[in-house]
């Protein structure tokens, strides 16, 4: 696949050919609650409005704030919302605000729903950004689903539209999970997960924005969604093509004990979602990341996958991260927010600065899955080329290379890869390079999923909390 979308950072999320087996390096393997400690974290982030801690991090061009404490949920506007206690706080439905006929484009049934909104207070960004992509963990049950939106106010003064970021469900059968694709005001636009600035060159920017859950369930049941995480991530990246070299770091030798799968494995299967396993190079690293953390579907969430099939937890997570607008299982909030239906789990999309906050996380024992694009040339033992691909960071060699599982390999035992430092970093961190014809492209500017615990340990706490995710 290519993109085809206006420009963009946001890149195809398509399939890798198969790899080479990379050179195996001897390191310190560590499970999730064997990391090593972590020094005393710099200062709290400062406080926005409705008391939530914002994600500021000096001297970044990157801001993640999220809604997750009771606080929090309180800070906001509630319309047939309450806040659900307990130890994950959330926003649930007490007395729907109203009824509304939905229309799913993928099935063209139209029903009923009951309906609760809550809206976030209004967060001014430290940083105006020409990016924002959001991401949320929530629990929907049967008959139930949600809508994320934001709104936003320009530099200039006036304000974006009511963009919808995702229709999600964690499953299947009430409505079609899909993003909304074609949404724009002739100054920005949204295109599957990503909020953008059409032109950057006229200095116009996000200053500010508000987020909004619309929780769904069908009518005269008691059913409701429970959203425990609700966040986004402001950015405004420099274009570049080559980003600064950086020192091996505080994670050099580290590498954390992460199940390996292929994507390739499932070429064929499933091809309704996104035309198989030759496409599930997100689906795959996600899968990876949460069996590290200890948890994987039940027998009977996979008694749906045909029993001749290998590792049938990928096939599960194919189906579950499906964006049905996209058609892909790349939507990278949609892969976060699966992560999340596992028990006390969160995920979230964001972007770092540099491979020393990669390091950072490694050393607390926090694997993270990265976004990039690339030509063969350019990736020294990929043995492909990309428009756009996910893989696991799990570790650093003693110096300094990236250990990687890499789902687009010939089998599970080929996963692990080494490559080369200022390779992996440059084609991760950048946000323009050049295609094999010479055409400039967009890369993603350092975008990765963060899959983590919802009581993480003290060093993993204090690792998320420098990169501001509380």
């Amino acid at each position: 696949m290519t993109d085809s979308r206006p420009a963009t950072r946001r890149t195809v999320l398509a399939a890798a050919v198969a790899t080479a087996a990379a050179a195996v390096a001897s390191q310190t393997a560590l499970s999730p609650a064997a990391a090593s400690p972590l020094p005393a974290s710099p200062s709290a982030p400062g406080t926005g409005p409705g008391g939530a801690r914002t994600g500021a991090r000096t001297g970044s061009t990157v801001d993640y704030r999220a809604w997750t404490s009771a606080a929090d949920w309180r800070s906001g506007t509630g319309q047939g919302t309450r806040v659900a206690t307990g130890h994950r706080p959330g926003i649930a439905i007490a007395a729907p605000a109203g009824t509304t006929d939905y229309t799913d484009p993928h099935t063209r049934r139209t029903a009923a729903w009951e309906y609760a909104v809550w809206t976030s207070p209004v967060h001014r960004l430290p940083v105006p950004a020409s990016e924002l992509v959001a991401s949320w963990n929530a629990h929907t049950p049967a008959g139930t689903w949600i809508r994320i939106e934001m709104r936003g106010t320009y530099t200039d003064g006036t304000d974006t539209p009511w963009y919808t970021l995702g229709v999600w469900a964690s499953g299947d059968e009430d409505i079609r999970r899909t993003s909304v694709d074609d949404q724009g005001d002739g100054k920005s636009s949204v295109w599957t997960d990503t909020f953008a600035v059409d032109d950057t060159s006229t200095g116009l920017r996000l200053a500010s924005y508000r987020l909004r859950a619309t929780l769904h369930r069908a009518p005269g049941t008691d059913a409701t969604p429970v959203v425990w995480r609700l966040g986004a991530m402001g950015s405004d990246v420099p274009d570049r093509f080559e980003v600064p070299a950086s020192a091996p770091g505080v994670a050099a030798g580290i590498e954390l004990d992460v199940p390996r799968y292929s994507q390739n494995t499932h070429i064929g299967q499933y091809p309704e979602y996104d035309n198989g396993g030759e496409a599930w190079c997100s689906p795959t690293s996600s899968q990876m990341i949460i069996e590290y953390w200890g948890r994987k579907p039940t027998a009977e969430d996979l008694s749906w996958v045909n029993p001749e099939y290998a590792d049938p937890q990928v096939c599960h997570a194919a189906r579950f991260t499906y964006d049905y607008q996209y058609s892909g299982c790349g939507n990278w909030p949609f892969n976060t927010a699966y992560a999340a239906t596992y028990r006390d789990m969160q995920g979230i999309v964001t972007r770092l600065d540099s491979l020393a906050d990669a390091e950072s996380l490694i050393r607390a024992g926090i694997p993270l899955i990265t976004s990039q694009s690339f030509m063969e040339s350019e990736l020294d033992g990929a043995g492909y080329g990309t428009a756009g691909h996910l893989m696991t960071v799990i570790g650093f060699t003693k110096d300094g290379d990236v250990i990687a599982n890499d789902p687009a390999s010939d089998s599970n035992e080929a996963v692990r890869h080494v490559y080369k430092r200022r390779q992996f970093e440059n084609i991760w961190l950048r946000t323009k390079r050049y295609n094999e014809k010479g055409q400039v492209r967009s890369g993603t500017g350092g975008i990765c999923y963060i899959l983590f615990p919802a009581k993480p340990a003290p060093s993993q706490h204090r690792a998320l909390r420098a990169l501001g995710i509380r």
